[in-house]
Formats: structure tokens, sequence, C-alpha cells
């Protein structure tokens, strides 16, 4: 808790632990979907290619929050 409160620097630190909560969520929601789209690649789906194009953008961001 000290180290929610040190890194809230003065927000309330309930808010500050919702919004972390919610960048967490949404990184794990854009992997599975990521997840989702390789097995769906490998198992040959003809629109895998299509979708693909959807989230090139989504790997690379959360590529870059991995490496972070």
């Amino acid at each position: 808790m000290k180290a929610l409160t040190r890194y809230a620097q003065g927000r309330p630190t309930a808010q500050v632990a919702r919004e972390l909560l919610e960048e967490a969520l949404a990184r794990e929601a854009r992997a599975q979907a990521l997840r989702k789209l390789a097995r769906d690649y490998a198992a040959g789906r003809q629109d895998a290619l299509g979708l693909l194009a959807d989230f090139e953008p989504l790997a690379a961001e959360v590529l870059s929050e991995e490496r972070e």
C-alpha cells in the first residue's frame, strides 16, 4: 500500500489503483486477442490473414509494453 501511495503522488490512491487495473486488463485483453489470432492463423482459418492486418498495431503495442 505504501508503494501505491508513493506512486499516486498526491492523487487519490483508489483512482490510481483503478487506472492501473484498467491498464493491466486492457493489456491482457490485447495479448489474448493476439494469441487467438496466432492459433487461428496456425489452424489455417481463411480470414486469419485479414484479421492479422487489424491486429498488427496491437502486436507492436503489446510487444513494446512487455519490454518496459
